[in-house]
């Protein structure tokens, strides 16, 4: 445990610590949503702001790269001043600096304020699983972590949906600007109910602040994801695969600085120990891929729907409404399946995920694109319930093995390992099999997605069972940052 962190007692979660998690899911749901809204705005931003194929990448990257590059260190700058007192700062900052997107008037302003953006989001989610861990006991813990799963899931699936909604009904004459100006109301309740609810210890003594960490934290994950998303726009050329080259060293210098933190006890930023749990391990490649697989899915549906198959955003939205509701549904009864058959339902989820995808592959091929979207309603549904099914209880299984103060550590670690699937999922599915917007290039990109799912379910067969953890050992007491 880091020096200065408190023991607190947390025998019962009352009324109020649930109100609290309202407000963190509301957190959740603002900073998922605003990774994935802004594809069906595009095209109205760019007419609009005459923004420039750069700015359009970094109105869409920005916010990404500000948000995985700074959860690391966000998580940490919450140990040292306050898990409550940093999300509040964070509500607000994040709340101001959407109302800044929504009210740009050039490309270049828009780009700025989405890096703050991604900022301040980093801010609210590097320190959620700290916060919930502190809220509640530990026998709530798979509950409430599946609905904090289930919440950042529907939000990144909802967000293209919504933002084509949006555009569509232009309501109030605001267009595009609607997507981020929705935050303002949303921001303010998240903050009232942190304000009145939250209530967390501040810790007597500053946990370290591992600089140089953080330095070769932020030069390692901005060179990555740079790379990913310049070969996601590009494709496959020198200069980027360069730059992974030096991300990669980048990486090995950061792994060896935080060993050697470790060793002399001077607080590393990254707690390499919470691998040496199988859950955790296993589970960080699960959730790699499965993110990775989730946005390239998302590109690709919106692709093949908007450009191959013509479709409006509003047709849009409406078509992949079915999959929404069965990824809701899959949410709800996942912790009951999950205690019935235990891991092997991840895998199930993802197996009827993929053949769903097959299958609305086939269908379109077999009509030419042409879409009855009455038939392909259940089929969907059953995909979104697969969906569903798997990502729920997958954070709850991947931290059953972690005591308290780890769960904390893990607060920055795991949001920042769910971007970097994003990135990856992006440059090599999408740029590998997806150049071409065809109904061809449409059927390698969803078959590869599903091929991946497939192998990505024989993967989950080894996280261990959540009713034995690796760690069986009695929890220490709860640990507040």
């Amino acid at each position: 445990m880091i020096p200065g962190v408190i023991a607190t007692a947390r025998a019962v979660a009352g009324p109020g610590a649930w109100v609290a998690f309202a407000g963190c899911l509301l957190s959740v749901f603002m900073q998922m949503i605003d990774v994935t809204i802004v594809n069906t705005a595009l095209p109205e931003i760019t007419t609009d702001l005459q923004a420039s194929s750069a700015q359009q990448l970094l109105i869409v990257s920005g916010y990404s790269l500000a948000f995985a590059c700074t959860l690391l260190p966000a998580a940490r700058l919450g140990a040292r001043i306050g898990r409550r007192r940093m999300f509040l700062l964070a509500v607000v900052a994040f709340t101001a600096a959407s109302v800044w997107c929504g009210t740009a008037d050039s490309g270049n302003e828009l780009v700025l304020a989405r890096i703050v953006q991604g900022v301040a989001g980093a801010g609210m989610a590097a320190q959620t699983i700290a916060i919930l861990t502190a809220l509640f006991p530990r026998e709530l813990h798979t509950h409430v972590f599946a609905l904090y799963g289930a919440t950042s899931g529907f939000a990144g699936l909802l967000g293209p949906i919504l933002g084509g909604a949006l555009v569509t009904a232009d309501i109030g004459g605001f267009g595009w600007h609607s997507i981020f100006l929705m935050n303002l109301p949303l921001g303010m309740v998240t903050f009232a109910l942190a304000w009145r609810f939250l209530r967390l210890e501040v810790p007597p003594q500053r946990a370290p602040m591992d600089f140089t960490g953080v330095f070769l934290s932020v030069a390692t994950l901005f060179a990555l994801l740079y790379a990913l998303s310049e070969i996601h726009l590009r494709g496959w050329r020198p200069m980027p695969c360069l730059i992974i080259a030096v991300a990669l060293a980048l990486g090995a210098l950061t792994l060896l600085h935080e060993r050697r933190a470790t060793r002399r006890g001077t607080g590393p930023l990254l707690r390499l120990d919470l691998f040496a749990d199988r859950g955790f391990a296993v589970g960080s490649v699960v959730i790699t891929g499965f993110f990775g697989l989730f946005t390239a899915f998302v590109f690709a549906i919106s692709i093949t729907l908007q450009d191959v198959l013509q479709f409006s955003p509003l047709r849009t939205g409406i078509a992949m409404t079915p999959f929404a509701l069965g990824a809701g549904a899959g949410a709800l009864l996942s912790p009951l399946l999950v205690k019935r058959w235990g891991a092997r339902v991840l895998a199930g989820g993802l197996v009827l995920y993929a053949a769903c995808v097959l299958t609305g592959v086939a269908y379109i091929n077999i009509t030419d694109g042409r879409v009855n979207m009455l038939l392909c309603a259940v089929p969907v549904f059953l995909c979104g319930f697969g969906a569903g099914v798997f990502a729920v209880p997958l954070q709850p299984i991947m931290l059953a093995g972690l005591d308290d103060s780890q769960m904390a550590e893990a607060s920055g670690l795991l949001p920042t390992i769910e971007q970097i699937g994003n990135g990856v999922g992006l440059a090599l599915l999408a740029t590998a099999f997806f150049r071409a917007h065809t109904l061809g290039g449409s059927t390698v990109m969803l078959s590869a997605i599903a091929v991946v799912a497939l192998v990505l379910a024989t993967v989950t067969l080894a996280l261990p069972d959540p009713a034995t953890p690796d760690n069986s050992a009695p929890a220490p007491a709860p640990a507040v940052n």
